[in-house]
């Protein structure tokens, strides 16, 4: 495995399969991880973890070189495959065993440890959670992909037929927190995407719904903790 991170699409709908290798130092420099909305699957070494949803950049420790694998579920798909509500892992990173049978982890944590690639075993391991877990609820879906669009709170409750205490904690079990947050989260990974494809940062924040510039940048140091042009 590469020290590289890598990532493609999973053969599990909308989710991601990423690889890490074991980093070359053992620092807390290493690998920033930004909000994105989501929560992932882990495997690394002997173990298996549950990254939950992040309202700031998670910097790895000392401990947690790697080397890395892990399923990135699409917003609001993955506490219907763990048995768990996303605000509960809100900001954690937690061993998968403080949530299921402690033996059943510890085979499924071996069969990937012992296979020839454990990313696709990995992957393997989520398609079969998916497959047991109730139907996708079609609202969850709805409310991320109209906050990832854009669109507002109110109007997005209002799409989806429900008033702003029900979204709210409609929200908090799906997505680890409420709506304003998640768009916010959103909002910000739309403007390092554009921002990356080259767009210039005052027409990135035009486009992406920030007052301005500075809004932009704000808004990229309270969620990232650092300046938006280091991580661009």
């Amino acid at each position: 495995m590469s020290t590289r991170y890598a990532e493609r699409p999973s053969r599990l709908p909308g989710a991601v399969l990423w690889t890490k290798g074991r980093a070359e130092t053992d620092g807390a420099a290493d690998g920033l991880v930004l909000p994105d909305g989501c929560m992932d699957l882990l495997w690394t070494e002997g173990r298996l973890l549950v990254a939950g949803p992040d309202t700031r950049a998670f910097r790895p420790g000392p401990g947690l070189r790697g080397p890395w694998a892990g399923v990135r579920f699409l917003p609001g798909a993955a506490p219907a495959l763990l048995g768990v509500p996303a605000y509960e892992l809100r900001d954690r990173r937690v061993e998968l065993a403080e949530l299921w049978p402690g033996g059943e982890v510890r085979r499924m944590t071996g069969r990937i440890d012992a296979a020839p690639d454990p990313a696709a075993a990995l992957e393997e391991l989520a398609l079969r959670l998916a497959a047991a877990a109730p139907p996708a609820d079609p609202l969850v879906r709805a409310v991320a992909a109209a906050l990832a669009a854009g669109q507002g709170v109110a109007a997005t409750a209002e799409a989806v037929g429900l008033g702003a205490r029900q979204l709210h904690r409609r929200s908090l079990a799906a997505f680890g927190y409420g709506p304003k947050t998640l768009a916010r989260i959103l909002r910000l990974q739309r403007a390092l995407g554009l921002a990356r494809s080259g767009v210039p940062l005052a027409e990135t924040a035009a486009r992406t719904g920030y007052a301005d510039q500075a809004h932009l940048a704000r808004d990229v140091r309270e969620l990232a903790g650092t300046r938006v042009t280091a991580l661009l």
